[in-house]
Parts: C-alpha cells; sequence; structure tokens
C-alpha cells in the first residue's frame, strides 16, 4: 500500500479522504441544468464541471460534477456536493473565498462548510490547492451566470 504523505495538520491522504473522494460518483452531471460551469487548472491539469438545477428562490435543488481531478479535488467536491442543496449564491461565494483564504494562509479559520475539516492539511501543499478549490470556484461561476441571465430576462 502507498505510504500516506504526513503534514502538521494530519494525514493528507487518509482513507477517510479517499473515501468521500470516490463518492463524487453520488453526484453525476445533470442532464437538465439551469447552469453548468467548468474550471480547469493550470498547475495540475484537474478539470472539474458542476451542473446546478435551481429552485424558483435560484437556491441549489440539485448538483452533479464531472470531476477529473486528483483525490484532493475530488473529495472537495463531494464535500461541496454534500452540502450544497438549498445554499444560494451568498452561501458558495463565501464558502469559495473563505475556502480559498484558508488555503492560502490568509485566514486561520476554515470555511462553515460541513466536511471541510477533512482537507485541512491540504494547506500544506500549495500544488493541491487549485485543484481542491476547482468545485467551490465553478459552482460560485455557475451561480452568477444563471442568476444574472434570470434577472436580465425577467
Amino acid at each position: 500500500m502507498a505510504s500516506e504523505a504526513k503534514t502538521g495538520s494530519g494525514t493528507l491522504y487518509s482513507i477517510d479522504v479517499l473515501r468521500v473522494a470516490a463518492s463524487v460518483a453520488d453526484f453525476p452531471p445533470l442532464a437538465a441544468a439551469d447552469a453548468i460551469e467548468e474550471r480547469r487548472s493550470p498547475t495540475c491539469g484537474s478539470r472539474m464541471t458542476v451542473s446546478l438545477r435551481l429552485d424558483d428562490e435560484g437556491r441549489i435543488a440539485a448538483i452533479g460534477l464531472d470531476a477529473k481531478a486528483c483525490a484532493l479535488g475530488q473529495a472537495a467536491a463531494a464535500i461541496l456536493a454534500n452540502g450544497a442543496a438549498g445554499a444560494d449564491r451568498a452561501a458558495i461565494e463565501q464558502a469559495s473565498e473563505a475556502w480559498r483564504a484558508y488555503l492560502a494562509s490568509e485566514s486561520e479559520t476554515l470555511p462553515d462548510w460541513p466536511g471541510l475539516a477533512l482537507l485541512a492539511a491540504g494547506r500544506d501543499y500549495p500544488a493541491r490547492h487549485p485543484s481542491m478549490r476547482l468545485a467551490f470556484e465553478a459552482a460560485a461561476a455557475a451561480l452568477a451566470h444563471v442568476l444574472a441571465d434570470r434577472s436580465a430576462h425577467g
């Protein structure tokens, strides 16, 4: 078995991280999505496509993922998806920015998003940050685009 990377914050590729990463399959891409957004990491080549279906108030009713990323990127995507139901644009944007700031060591506080503590050890690996941010960034962009379209078209 491959050795697990250890950090001051804990184990980077723990069995729990790998289990959560595998659960990304529980969120297949949505056939009838209101919004689809892709983000790619130039650092590692990871690619994340998020598809969303929204309710009448602009909250996430369903989320789908197409994750071509490392285990950390897949785990972050699954964590996003697990907590996304009912979230609005502000909640997703706030979580995305707080996650970016935490990973960049601009904040010592993990975002208020269920499950992200599992990936806290990734902070010590800047090359992994883009992959771990992709799903949050794609979801925020998807919400911004679809809500702008809705307001433009009444």
